[in-house]
């Protein structure tokens, strides 16, 4: 019998950087387990774990290029798939423009090392503007905040948890998440330490979570109003003048404080209370708690970003933490110090925002990105600029974008489409040609982006389990060629910049870790993480500011006039969730074993009761004469799915929730299992208008809809 052999490396399926043990034999493996060793997860792993091997072993994962013909999906080489998209990409831009070719990027983009630093230099190579990203259906105002108050989208506060006090957690589920722009694992444990040593959990959320069955204290709260109760927890801080700035005074213009009081000030409690349904007293009571709280941390997650308002929030939660005096102190909103730092020390002053707009609905560019929502409509749209051609690449927008029925529809009509995928998927299915490349287990990994966001200095790199297979690719060598393909009989005459282009060809994922090591803080090299296979301690998070702030005077930037202008849409607003009588409102919700649309080809994650279900209040059932288990309709404003009840007190009244990243019954498809388990999908039930007017973000919680029993 052959040896076992043990390897080490970190979990990539979602943000919290879980370190795994996995046995392996004859190319085959025989366990995934939670590395012990590892200082940061600690042994700790979710169910997804599992499913790395599931991937790997999976017959319907695409390793070889195909590509659409009339007889079907046929195989073809490397070198003519590569050749045929430089190619077509070309040519459509040559007929219609620069801008006509879109590329839109999924969520796994950042859990792919490859992807994360070859792609940029291909889109470059495109030259579009018609750029989209996940990022615009998610997580956009965080950054938004980050970018206009400390001065680059990157520097988003991290919750201390670790040492924290008092930890209120506003629409998230990290006890499911593990996280989210807050790298965490094993969060219940996290959360039982903070109760042990004296603390307090919060969860405020229209649903009672997972995370809310583990806490002191659950407050429901109607979806989209979050920006009602923190604006008049601010009022109510310097009604009371428990405003505490600790060392950020000297980081803040007391102008900026006086005309942060007076911008409130309209807010009441009694005017949130009618907004959110939270009971006035709560709120007082809530306020003075995290006011007074030795520590405290304030975090919001996806709950309050996918709302109208949600740049307000983001903007109000980090005003909260500041001037309760938990911003960048223990405890609080701190600031990791990665060994990786992708952000660095010096100071651009840079506004990447609203530098141009997108072509139908004006809507302001984020980050060299326009909003997902405008991506079916500028392939629909006629005219000057409109997209012929997309590059897809670890996304399926049809998914995991609003309206995705829209979207299916305009992939259908574009002259060409390429996608950088391991799956034929709803998505996909419109391609002309997938490129599939290695993945999971068969690549090196290292953790850049969530470095960045954890709750505590730790760094790892994680060397292949298994070699690809020969006719295999990286996926950074996939973006390397179309690069090089592109940039052909283009290339710049000055020989010193053709050669650093040319140079560049010969980059690996590898080189550019050790590089970036080099220059953190820590004196690594990756021959240094090469030795320390469970991973380095760095230690926990410290006191950055002012010399972590990008902003050019190295002061926090209370007031941008982003927000204080988008107050005035606040303060005309009616009740944000203002719906009819016979109307609910729609959100979403995660499970452990789900991530996204991409991971229920596994039958291991899939398998049991059926997850997909309209979570309904017992009320709102009877109302409707509803039974447990019933199928009904949901219809929205753009579209209408029929799925089976879950009744159960969970959901507040007036509210109904649908997993996001089902719907796998549409033809074409290439996925037995999650074929097996359709689902329905969300997006096909929310709307491309409904946004955020302040960031173009995606509003996808809140959404009026309307359930009745399915004739």
């Amino acid at each position: 019998m052959s040896t076992i052999t043990t390897k080490y490396r970190n979990c990539h399926l979602c943000e919290a950087m879980c370190g795994l043990e996995i046995k392996i034999q004859d190319q085959e493996v025989i366990s995934i387990r939670g590395d012990k060793e590892d200082p940061f997860s600690r042994g700790h792993i979710c169910p997804k774990a599992l499913g790395l091997k599931d991937i790997y072993e999976d017959p319907n994962r695409l390793k070889q290029p195909i590509k659409k013909t009339a007889d079907g999906w046929k195989e073809i080489s490397w070198e003519a798939a590569f050749d045929e998209v430089a190619e077509r990409l070309k040519a459509v831009q040559a007929k219609h423009g620069v801008e006509s070719v879109g590329v839109y990027q999924g969520n796994p983009s950042v859990h792919n090392l490859g992807t994360t630093l070859f792609s940029p230099n291909f889109v470059r190579a495109l030259g579009t503007k018609n750029r989209f990203s996940a990022t615009s259906v998610d997580q956009l105002p965080h950054h938004l905040a980050g970018m206009y108050m400390f001065g680059h989208p990157s520097l988003l506060p991290i919750p201390d948890i670790d040492h924290t006090d008092y930890w209120v957690i506003m629409g998230g589920n990290p006890l499911v998440s593990n996280g989210s722009i807050m790298t965490a694992p094993d969060v219940a444990k996290r959360m039982k330490a903070i109760r042990e040593r004296g603390g307090k959990v919060v969860t405020i959320d229209p649903r009672y979570t997972e995370t809310s069955a583990k806490v002191d204290q659950h407050i429901f709260i109607k979806p989209g109003t979050d920006v009602w109760l923190l604006i008049a927890m601010i009022r109510e801080v310097f009604a009371k003048n428990w405003v505490d700035l600790k060392h950020l005074e000297s980081c803040i213009e007391v102008e900026d404080i006086a005309q942060l009081k007076a911008l409130v000030d309209p807010y009441t409690i009694e005017m949130a209370s009618a907004k959110t349904g939270i009971n006035e007293d709560i709120i007082r009571t809530l306020t003075k708690e995290f006011s007074k709280a030795k520590s405290g941390v304030f975090y919001g997650r996806l709950g309050i970003s996918v709302v109208e308002f949600g740049g307000l929030s983001h903007w109000l939660l980090n005003c909260l933490n500041i001037i309760t005096g938990n911003m960048d102190v223990p405890g609080g909103m701190m600031f990791p110090t990665p060994a990786f730092d992708a952000i660095g020390n010096k100071p651009k002053g840079k506004i990447r925002f609203n530098r141009w707009t997108t072509r139908v609905r004006k809507l302001p560019e984020f980050g060299g990105e326009l909003p997902s929502v405008t991506l079916a409509e500028e392939i629909l749209t006629p005219g000057e600029g409109q997209i012929k051609a997309m590059v897809t690449s670890c996304g399926n927008p049809v998914l995991s974008v609003p309206n995705g029925n829209k979207i299916d529809e305009a992939f259908e009509q574009l002259e060409f489409m390429v996608s950088i995928d391991i799956y034929l998927n709803e998505t996909t299915r419109h391609a002309d040609i997938i490129l599939p490349p290695a993945t999971g287990l068969e690549v090196p990994h290292y953790d850049i982006a969530f470095n960045q966001l954890a709750i505590r200095n730790t760094t790892k790199f994680s060397a292949p389990i298994f070699e690809k297979s020969a006719t295999a690719k990286y996926d950074y060598e996939i973006f390397t060629e179309l690069t090089k393909r592109l940039q052909a009989n283009n290339l710049p005459e000055d020989k010193e910049q053709r050669q650093r282009i040319e140079q560049s060809y010969q980059l690996t994922p590898e080189i550019l870790i050790d590089g970036g090591l080099r220059k953190g803080g820590y004196d690594l090299t990756l021959e240094t993480l090469m030795e320390h296979p469970h991973g380095i301690d760095l230690g926990p998070l410290k006191t950055r500011f002012p010399e972590r702030l990008h902003t050019l005077d190295r002061t926090i930037h209370l007031i941008p006039e982003i927000f204080v202008k988008d107050l005035e849409r606040l303060a005309k607003a009616s009740n944000p969730t203002n719906n009819t009588i016979d109307q609910l409102l729609l959100i979403g919700r995660r499970h452990l074993r789900s991530n996204n649309s991409w991971m229920h080809n596994s039958q291991r994650l899939v398998k049991g009761r059926d997850r997909c279900t309209l979570l309904m209040h017992p009320k709102d059932a009877l109302e409707r004469t509803i039974a447990n288990g019933d199928q009904v309709k949901v219809k929205s404003k753009v579209g209408e799915v029929a799925i089976a009840v879950e009744i159960s007190e969970e959901i507040m009244e007036g509210v109904v929730s649908i997993p996001h990243g089902w719907g796998h019954h549409r033809k074409g498809i290439k996925m037995d299992i999650a074929q097996a388990h359709p689902g329905v999908s969300v997006n096909d039930l929310t709307d491309d208008t409904f946004i955020d007017e302040l960031s173009g973000n995606a509003a996808v919680n809140g959404v009026p809809v309307e359930v009745e029993m399915l004739a």
